[in-house]
């Protein structure tokens, strides 16, 4: 369950389809090892590869970073209880997902709209 005040303190997500490992890294606060180690230990975060092995993340991808993140390091999940967490809740997550990508993308045009008025 991503909790909409939980990435408060981490830059909004641009619209951008496909995002570099070093993207996300800066997007969600964690170094690009950690990322490539929650790939292992999460199944529902499979990143896209392409040429020569990279990563590109989706929006989505992106927002189940931040979740784990939050269920990490600051609710105190250690990586099999954030696993069982997000497993468990997989119906509720995709339905929080949705709303949160909904609440991005309504921010993000908002701000167009402010940017358009001037």
């Amino acid at each position: 369950m991503l909790n909409p005040g939980i990435d408060k303190d981490l830059p909004p997500i641009p619209a951008k389809r496909y995002f570099t490992i070093g993207e996300v890294s800066e997007l969600c606060a964690v170094k690009p090892h950690v990322l490539r180690y929650w790939e292992q230990e999460f199944e529902q975060l499979k990143p896209v590869k392409r040429r020569g092995n990279r990563r590109y993340y989706q929006r989505a991808d992106v927002i189940m970073i931040r979740q784990i993140r939050s269920l990490l390091y600051e609710q105190g999940f250690t990586i099999g209880g954030a696993r069982q967490q997000l497993e468990g809740d997989s119906a509720q997550d995709d339905v929080n997902r949705s709303q949160q990508i909904v609440r991005q993308l309504r921010m993000e045009l908002e701000q167009v709209l402010q940017v358009l008025k001037r």
